[in-house]
């Protein structure tokens, strides 16, 4: 299984280059962050590990609150985090995410 994952900026309608993200599963009571990346001019992270993921929980934090500050513009949400479950390792796992300074909407796909 792989993720990809993509935000997009709702305030200047644009891809949110330049958002630190990480990718976690479950551990134990907490999470194990498994991989860090930042988006691409496009605000896409399509490559997080060489290795390819399980079957299972994960979720992945983006770092709103830097992202924003970065644009002179404070959050009301400093991180959002996407939990998502896969359910087969052949598939793509897709997460978007449109960002504002005070409201967040995300879209979960995933293709074979």
């Amino acid at each position: 299984m792989s993720v990809t994952a993509q935000a997009l900026d709702v305030v200047y309608g644009r891809s949110a280059a330049g958002v630190r993200a990480r990718l976690e599963r479950p551990a134990g009571e907490g999470w194990q962050v498994i991989s860090h990346a930042e988006t691409d001019c496009d605000g896409t992270i399509d490559d997080w590990l060489d290795d390819r993921l399980e079957q299972g929980a994960y979720r992945i934090v983006f770092d709103s609150d830097s992202y924003f500050a970065s644009l002179g513009m404070s959050a009301a949400y400093p991180e959002i985090a996407v939990v998502f479950r896969v359910q087969d390792e052949a598939d793509i796992c897709q997460i978007q995410v449109l960002i504002a300074p005070y409201s967040y909407s995300m879209y979960f796909g995933a293709r074979a």
